[in-house]
């Protein structure tokens, strides 16, 4: 039976011990927190469970009773080994965030990584994995005056995973974040318990983030007063628990694959691995960019649309080595990309200023050559007056592809439905880059 990963006993914490003004935090708290569980500690505020939370990552020293982490009490362990568990097993976040204003975003995120000595390459490679991963990784630069809540919040989380420690605290790490902020970053948190297979103990008021967690433990007035099972990781209790996959007993094949697709895992290589590989076989089949190419690009697209960079920087993150920050696409691939998107962009730009013929004009001439059209003058006529009216919004898209695909003798284009349909999604696109202004 594995042991748990945290233990507390008889946890006690008194303020002002003794005196008039006395006040317990924590009146005989047990609790046992097993290997890869996610534990919610719900509670109203002044309730005692930060101070739980802090008893627990050694920030709080308690006034009786012990917190055992890895079979080891906190209360006998030497400075040095205190140290050594905040560095490598402890990842902390707060609701505050504590960001260091002066320092760059990466180099927030590397700062656990300078008190191990690591060269400045390692603590940048791991970092810029990180910024890739909670896809903030275009934020790199910035400091974090220039960042939303929500990302700062992302950037924290990065920080804390940077030395790979294995238990998460959290402290209401959404407490000063929006609707939507929170619930992106409570789905990081379950990512990380169910596909990195860290221990998760968050802090949280809010009953509607109670789901996500195996286990609530319940707090009120400084005590432990209930606790409710999701899902039981417990070993012992649990109805089923997934094999261990050890990484000396997979073919040669496998082990190759994991060289080549870094972010297929051990635990994927069970029951997971069906979909990581649906994953990669449509990112093959539909471009010869990686899932990974396509998300920083995205990323860096976004500040580009946003106006936060210009052409000529999103052209040198594209072709940035993917190690460094960059989407690792190569100068010939970033100049057609970026040449259709300020195409689509212009395009847009005339139709919002109202410049419809000169707009129909360059998107004749666009279309015709990227789908290459060859169109009699009849059919450049109506393709004009097709396309302006969907300008217009006269009709919609279905029916332009309809009147694209529509044979000549009905009073159409009579083009191959195929391209009719690539034609008019590209014409959505136009129209829907209108609105990004």
């Amino acid at each position: 039976m594995d042991n748990p990963i945290i233990e507390v006993e008889n946890l006690k914490v008194i303020y002002n011990q003794g005196k008039q003004n006395e006040v317990r935090s924590l009146d005989g708290i047990n609790v046992k927190i097993y290997p890869k569980e996610y534990v919610i500690i719900f509670g109203p505020s002044g309730c005692g469970k930060s101070t739980l939370l802090y008893s627990m990552s050694g920030l709080q020293a308690p006034t009786k009773g012990n917190i055992i982490i890895e079979n080891k009490k906190l209360s006998q362990m030497t400075k040095k080994e205190k140290v050594t568990l905040h560095q490598t097993e402890i990842g902390m976040v707060f609701q505050a965030f504590y960001l260091i204003p002066s320092l760059t975003i990466l180099d927030n995120i590397c700062l656990p990584r300078v008190f191990l000595g690591d060269s400045v390459a390692e603590r940048k490679e791991a970092g810029i994995k990180l910024l890739h991963r909670f896809e903030i990784v275009e934020q790199s630069d910035k400091f974090p005056s220039q960042l939303s809540g929500g990302q700062k919040q992302r950037v924290s989380i990065a920080r804390s995973l940077v030395n790979n420690p294995q238990i998460i605290f959290a402290d209401e790490p959404v407490g000063n974040l929006d609707s939507i902020s929170s619930e992106n970053v409570m789905k990081i948190f379950k990512e990380l318990n169910e596909r990195d297979k860290k221990t998760i103990v968050l802090v949280t008021h809010n009953p509607e983030h109670l789901h996500y967690a195996d286990r609530v433990i319940y707090i009120k007035d400084g005590k432990l007063i209930k606790e409710e099972v999701n899902k039981e990781k417990r070993p012992g209790e649990a109805l089923e628990k997934a094999p261990d996959v050890n990484y000396d007993d997979l073919s040669n094949e496998l082990k190759l694959l994991m060289r080549t697709f870094k972010n297929l895992s051990l635990q994927q290589v069970g029951s997971l691995l069906v979909p990581f590989k649906s994953d990669q076989l449509m990112s093959h089949i539909l471009s010869e960019l990686t899932q990974e190419q396509i998300q920083t690009a995205g990323a860096y697209l976004k500040e580009y649309l946003f106006h936060n960079i210009d052409l000529e920087t999103f052209q040198k993150d594209l072709d940035i080595d993917y190690t460094k920050g960059g989407a690792s696409w190569n100068k010939q691939r970033v100049k057609s990309f970026t040449q259709r998107i300020q195409k689509i962009i212009n395009i847009a730009e005339l139709i919002t200023q109202g410049k419809d013929q000169e707009a129909l004009r360059i998107l004749l001439e666009y279309l015709s050559q990227l789908f290459k059209l060859k169109l009699t003058e009849e059919n450049k006529r109506l393709f004009n007056s097709f396309v302006g009216m969907r300008i217009k919004n006269k009709i919609d898209r279905l029916e332009l592809e309809k009147k694209l695909d529509t044979p000549k003798i009905l009073g159409g284009i009579g083009l191959y439905k195929s391209t009719a349909e690539k034609i008019s999604r590209e014409i959505e696109i136009i129209m829907l880059m209108k609105y990004t202004n």
